[in-house]
């Protein structure tokens, strides 16, 4: 394209969303190119956005190998390869400050491009991204044997996996990590306080319960933490939306699972009850949006190699009796491309990733997956196509409006539509809960609707969510009187 006179370009060829060190043999012929068109005083050398996406400094990180390090580059890192590109078309390549840069940058490229921390035969023979992934019976086959093999009510009710994570889940989670609390002991805690959630579930007349999550810190960190091909910084932090912050794991090779990752827990918790019990998993696409991914192959693979590792975890969990796995994918609609004729392409490998992590399990075992607060018109194909037997979606907030792409799709699965809004410390009253349940009844069926908050509980308290909890699931039992009369 043509530059007007008079008018300055500025290269963005440092990439201000991710981690990765820069190629900068390749920009700087990009820069070169541009020079030599336009003359020096009217090219700008700089990153590709704001580097708010990024980590501020990797010199903070101390806990990093070396390999690993050398491959990395945080905001601090992308300016000075700014100033270098910068510097060698004003001073040249064979400047020896300049020289001494290019030459760290490419053993670093080189060093990455052939890592054998990064590349994983065993993975890439497993993972063919192009097979095509289902379920065995189409879903009312489905139906009829979760039917049988849960004893679910009409209108059952549910949360969707995290109870609060208090000051004192918090606080032995760190005494833990800092070598304060022993194993043994951390061990104990994290059972009693799922006991009690379990309990605390039974109580209120929850038909599928949850064990709380309290073992977990973040739903993407936790499971990075287990999987190959994940590191984590100390103070990669970046923002994620208003004041909350988030530090992505780094996913810098092929994945795998080498041990289960929740069975254990979930095992414990169906052992406190004779009500199902959720497995909980975080969903491959989510995984792979909210990392600082790769960025040397597809994005479509990255996330089958994450969704074959989850698929792993799923049929692990059923192997161990459970008979419902929500799997959570809030990233699928966050993650559409900037240009819309890209859409189609991503929606197809995403949907294909969940599809590769629930096709394998028995009609009997129930996949559940959540989405947050999202237009759901653009994608709602899409989400037809994921064929989950359960969706739990967050409507409260917008008094069930964004069922509507629901109705319109004719979606044919079951539906939890969020009665209340969890983002707030106000608890709903019984009756409210009811008259948004009622709007949903004017979109979808009786025996498609499922009772239960828009979210997980983790940020809320005990004193507010033990009376939400208790009108929710009176709604639903006013619903089932109603239904039987």
């Amino acid at each position: 394209a043509t530059v007007p006179a008079g008018k300055i370009l500025s290269l963005g060829v440092i990439d201000g969303r991710n981690i990765w060190r820069a190629n900068l043999k390749q920009a700087l012929s990009l820069v070169t190119k541009a020079v030599e068109a336009l003359g020096p005083d009217r090219v700008f050398v700089a990153p590709s956005c704001s580097l708010l996406h990024v980590p501020v400094d990797l010199k903070s990180e101390t806990q990093l190998d070396a390999e690993l390090t050398s491959w990395l580059a945080f905001a601090h890192q992308k300016i000075e390869e700014v100033v270098v590109l910068a510097n060698a078309v004003l001073r040249g390549t064979e400047d020896p400050e300049v020289a001494a840069a290019l030459t760290a940058n490419q053993a670093a490229v080189a060093s990455r491009s052939s890592s054998a921390r990064i590349h994983n035969q065993a993975v890439k023979d497993k993972v063919n991204p192009s097979e095509i992934c289902q379920r065995h019976s189409p879903y009312e086959t489905r139906r009829a044997a979760q039917e049988a093999a849960l004893h679910l009510p009409l209108f059952p009710t549910t949360t969707i996996g995290s109870f609060p994570q208090t000051k004192e889940v918090r606080a032995k989670r760190a005494a833990f990590k800092a070598g304060q609390l022993s194993e043994k002991d951390y061990q104990t805690f994290l059972e009693q306080e799922t006991t009690r959630a379990i309990r605390f579930q039974e109580e209120m007349g929850i038909d599928l319960l949850v064990h709380g999550e309290f073992e977990r810190n973040d739903m993407v960190e936790y499971f990075g933490e287990q999987l190959d091909g994940f590191a984590f910084t100390q103070n990669g932090w970046v923002q994620s939306y208003g004041s909350r912050c988030v530090k992505p794991p780094v996913l810098y090779g092929d994945v795998s699972r080498p041990t289960p990752m929740t069975v254990a827990w979930s095992r414990y918790a169906q052992s406190q009850t004779q009500k199902p019990v959720k497995g909980m998993l975080t969903g491959p696409v989510t995984i792979l949006k909210w990392s600082f991914v790769r960025d040397d192959q597809p994005l479509s693979l990255t996330c089958h190699q994450i969704a074959y590792a989850i698929g792993e975890e799923v049929r692990d969990l059923e192997a161990a009796g459970i008979r419902a796995i929500q799997i959570d994918e809030p990233a699928l609609r966050e993650g559409l491309p900037l240009k819309r004729s890209d859409w189609k392409a991503y929606l197809a490998w995403a949907v294909a990733a969940f599809k590769r992590a629930t096709a394998l399990v028995n009609d009997a075992t129930q996949i559940h997956t959540h989405m947050c607060y999202a237009e759901f018109n653009d994608i709602i194909e899409a989400i037809g196509e994921m064929d989950a037997d359960v969706i739990s979606i967050e409507t409260s907030r917008s008094q069930m409006e964004l069922l509507s792409a629901f109705t319109q799709y004719k979606y044919p699965n079951e539906i939890g539509p969020g009665v209340y809004d969890i983002h707030s410390p106000r608890v709903p009253d019984q009756g409210e809960m009811e008259r948004l349940l009622e709007k949903a009844k004017t979109v979808l069926s009786s025996r498609q609707l499922w009772v239960n908050p828009d979210c997980g509980l983790k940020t809320r308290q005990w004193d507010e969510v033990k009376p939400a909890i208790q009108h929710m699931v009176a709604a639903a039992q006013t619903l089932r009187k109603q239904a039987t009369h």
